[in-house]
């Protein structure tokens, strides 16, 4: 077997290279030399040359090859990952768009809910603001009825009713007031979650919009370029479960808020129907005791007018019984001097003369019975002035019930009845004015 040319040794090598200090070039070399090759290595040499020629060639064409497989493999494969990725990519915007409008959704009802919750917190403060006008004329009627005299100031079913009324309206300011304040709080609740899924649609929109900018990217775009650094997860990042999750429980929230505000807003329509109604219902239960007081003391100053007009005919009655008295009795002392005087001159008869004769003792008797009928006038006249006394008493006492009763009156029916005329309508207390 020939050996290649390449391991000959040097002094052979150069000889067959024709160089070296022993080569045939050059006038010292001129002559003979020594080292020159064999037929048979000339031909091995050339034999060594075709071989590594072929080899290096069928070396060189197995790796075109190879590579042209290798470029047509991987530009199939990069073409499928590519198409991959935009699918993906289009799968996830497809997610992210769900999710975006299911948030889209929910900020639009919340915000609607929430405008429909204003307004029923309007009907709250305006029926918080038209309870007062109730409170007010019902302490005003109690501070009127303070002003009635004391034989009519007594706690009756019209005072009854208004402390109920007084009452009741402080307890519906209190409940009132606690479901503004909840409506408040709810509000505030609905605007905060709606404030969480505004920034989670936000990134959504934002994500959306890189995302689909990243799904029109292709193998022309002239606005691509290299990012080493680009292919590694980050340390925060999500998964697809926990990001679907954080949108779900957003949701899931704001959805539960929401009925909360809807539930509110029903509760709070019932406690402005209910309050409304018992307010009016207790509105209606005092004007009827105020109505029927006023009957009554209307009656009863009738009659006291009645029993005074009886009073001052017997006064005048009894006046002039007096003075029929004073005449009687007057008209007694001349009978009862003349028969004095008779007594006293037959008094003077001489001697045997004075007699008790019938007449001595009719005279005796006469002015006995004189004297009895002077004083049973004077006891009867004594009996007629203190009844006269009595009666005038009782017309003062009278005229002053009528006075106490025409104030009673006056305040109740012009003072307490014509201030309840300016009571709210139910309407207004419900909140709607």
């Amino acid at each position: 077997q020939a050996v290649p040319v390449s391991e000959l040794p040097m002094k052979v090598y150069e000889a067959a290279l024709n160089t070296g200090p022993d080569s045939s070039c050059g006038l010292a070399t001129a002559g003979f030399r020594t080292a020159k090759y064999l037929t048979e290595e000339w031909h091995q040499h050339n034999y060594a040359q075709y071989h590594q020629a072929f080899a290096d060639r069928d070396g060189s064409e197995r790796c075109r090859h190879e590579s042209q497989s290798l470029a047509a493999c991987t530009a199939a494969l990069a073409q499928r990952t590519q198409e991959d990725s935009t699918t993906k990519l289009g799968q996830r915007l497809q997610d992210t768009h769900f999710w975006k409008a299911e948030l889209q959704r929910e900020i639009e009802d919340l915000t609607a809910e929430t405008d429909l919750l204003a307004a029923q917190k309007v009907r709250l403060e305006r029926a918080l603001d038209a309870t007062e006008v109730p409170y007010t004329i019902a302490t005003d009627n109690l501070q009127c009825r303070e002003r009635r005299q004391p034989a009519d100031l007594v706690r009756d079913q019209v005072e009854t009713e208004l402390l109920k009324e007084v009452e009741l309206i402080r307890n519906v300011q209190e409940l009132l007031k606690r479901t503004l304040m909840q409506a408040v709080n709810q509000m505030q609740l609905n605007r905060d979650h709606k404030q969480i899924c505004e920034m989670d649609w936000s990134d959504k929109v934002e994500t959306y919009n890189i995302d689909d900018k990243c799904g029109r990217y292709n193998n022309q775009s002239t606005n691509i370029q290299f990012h080493p650094s680009s292919s590694k997860f980050e340390e925060s990042a999500s998964t697809p479960e926990t990001w679907a999750k954080f949108s779900h429980d957003n949701i899931y929230r704001a959805e539960r808020e929401r009925l909360a505000s809807i539930n509110l807003r029903l509760l709070i329509d019932n406690i402005l129907h209910d309050t409304a109604e018992d307010l009016h219902l207790q509105c209606a239960a005092v004007d009827e005791a105020f109505a029927k007081r006023c009957e009554e003391m209307e009656d009863a100053k009738h009659k006291l007018e009645h029993h005074l007009k009886k009073t001052l005919k017997e006064i005048g009655d009894q006046e002039n019984n007096i003075a029929a008295l004073k005449q009687a009795i007057k008209d007694k002392e001349a009978p009862l001097k003349v028969a004095q005087t008779r007594l006293y001159d037959r008094s003077f008869r001489p001697n045997v003369e004075l007699c008790r004769d019938p007449a001595q003792f009719r005279l005796i008797s006469e002015v006995e019975e004189l004297t009895e009928s002077i004083e049973s006038l004077k006891q009867k006249l004594l009996e007629a002035e203190q009844s006269l006394r009595n009666l005038e008493d009782t017309r003062m006492s009278l005229e002053k019930e009528i006075a106490v009763k025409s104030n009673s009156i006056f305040i109740d029916r012009q003072k307490c009845m014509a201030h309840r005329t300016r009571y709210p309508v139910v309407l207004k207390l419900a909140g709607y004015q």
